[in-house]
């Protein structure tokens, strides 16, 4: 395979943390890491020859121009979320800015990092997301917007990861690796109230494995921007909590319906504050997307297909019954 030169943005993160082992380890590429601060990495770049960390900024992207111009490959995962003139500045204006720094003629592929929940269910962006979305949703809707009039356009592939898990002693944990734990110990309340709501989810490893395959394998250029939503195949959260349960050995004697009436006479009664996004969500409930991809879709071994691995990876016992054997 021809070694490709590739520019990466994010690689401090949980997500780019598992994309920098994937090509460090399995692929002999020249790597190009631009961080903000070089001492967030995790991974070893010290493990091959190739592999070059850059210290800047996606505010001061232009700098990068000469680099950028001789990049066959970009993966952009940088992102921004809190200060909403950053949150603006680094996924809107600063990533455009970069893939406009791009040759179009010798750049056969970019993939740029999304997310899911400004899409719909048929894979369209949800209007609400950029109306009522937060600064982080609503910066990323507009970004997707423009994809279509820059002239890269036909050389992008946008991944919109679903729910992310993520994370250990060597890599960053997701916001939701992070809160785990809540899950078990409330799960003696959750497993007794039942919900009309569903979603995907994909672990950060896995989110790696197809980037590998795509930077190895992109697709044709086909006059527009290429779509892939990253999860595994949905599921309810009923269905959830069912293999949490049998997971940690407990059993479901009854279910309430939380029906969404329910949910918001309890927000009305308890006066509980919620912005307009947070109360979209809550009645749309359902975030499931047409043909998500993971690396089982790909014939690529799956690192946590399953509820119980994702349980099991972030060190949570086993508590079912040991099978009997004859």
């Amino acid at each position: 395979m021809v070694s490709k030169r590739i520019f990466i943005t994010g690689g401090s993160g949980c997500i780019g943390h598992y994309i920098a082992d994937a090509l460090i380890q399995q692929t002999d590429h020249d790597l190009f890491f631009f961080v903000r601060n070089p001492q967030k990495l995790k991974f070893n770049y010290n493990a091959r020859p190739g592999i070059t960390i850059i210290q800047g900024e996606m505010q001061e992207i232009e700098r990068m121009e000469r680099l950028l111009k001789t990049v066959d490959c970009a993966i952009l995962a940088a992102t921004a979320w809190g200060d909403p003139q950053e949150t603006f500045d680094t996924n809107v204006t600063k990533t455009i800015r970069l893939m406009n720094l791009l040759d179009p003629l010798l750049c056969e592929q970019v993939l740029y990092f999304s997310t899911a929940s400004i899409l719909d269910r048929q894979n369209q962006p949800l209007p609400e997301a950029g109306k009522i979305g937060t600064d982080y949703i609503r910066s990323k809707y507009l970004c997707h917007q423009q994809l279509p009039k820059l002239a890269i356009a036909p050389k992008i592939t946008t991944l919109f990861p679903t729910l992310v898990f993520g994370g250990d002693g060597q890599k960053p944990y997701s916001h939701l690796s992070a809160g785990i734990q809540d899950v078990t110990r409330w799960i003696d309340l959750i497993r007794f109230l039942q919900t009309d709501a569903s979603f995907h989810y994909l672990h950060a490893q896995d989110i790696a494995q197809v980037v590998l395959y795509l930077v190895n394998h992109p697709p044709e250029p086909d006059g527009e921007p290429h779509q892939v939503v990253l999860g595994n195949p949905v599921l309810t959260v009923n269905q959830a909590v069912e293999e949490v349960c049998a997971y940690l050995n407990k059993r479901i004697f009854f279910r309430i319906p939380l029906s969404i009436q329910l949910a918001n006479l309890l927000i009305k009664l308890f006066h509980i504050q919620m912005a307009d996004w947070d109360r979209f969500c809550l009645n749309y409930r359902h975030f499931a997307y047409q043909k998500p991809v993971h690396p089982g879709l790909l014939d690529l071994p799956a690192y946590c297909p399953t509820v119980a691995d994702l349980l099991k990876i972030h060190g949570i016992a086993d508590r079912r019954p040991a099978s009997k054997t004859l």
